[in-house]
């Protein structure tokens, strides 16, 4: 599994701020004003929009486990 620095990489410096204080606020569990959903077909599994940015994230026992960020794509909710 790649490292949230690695994931973040791959974004330019707007959008990486963007999906840093997203991050934040969601692994501090304040999901006030923020775009989250449960994916269908999942129970633990969720996903935070911000335009065409996603994060894909689990959350199980309050411990939250990022497992991708990428743009909106066929493929991106592809588990």
């Amino acid at each position: 599994m790649p490292t949230l620095s690695k994931l973040l990489s791959k974004f330019n410096a707007e959008d990486r701020k963007i999906l840093e204080s997203a991050i934040v606020k969601i692994i501090s569990l304040d999901w006030r004003n923020l775009d989250i959903k449960k994916l269908k077909g999942y129970q633990d599994i969720f996903r935070f929009r911000r335009g065409k940015l996603r994060i894909i994230f689990v959350k199980s026992n309050n411990i939250i486990r990022i497992i991708n960020i990428e743009r909106r794509k066929e493929t991106t909710y592809s588990l």
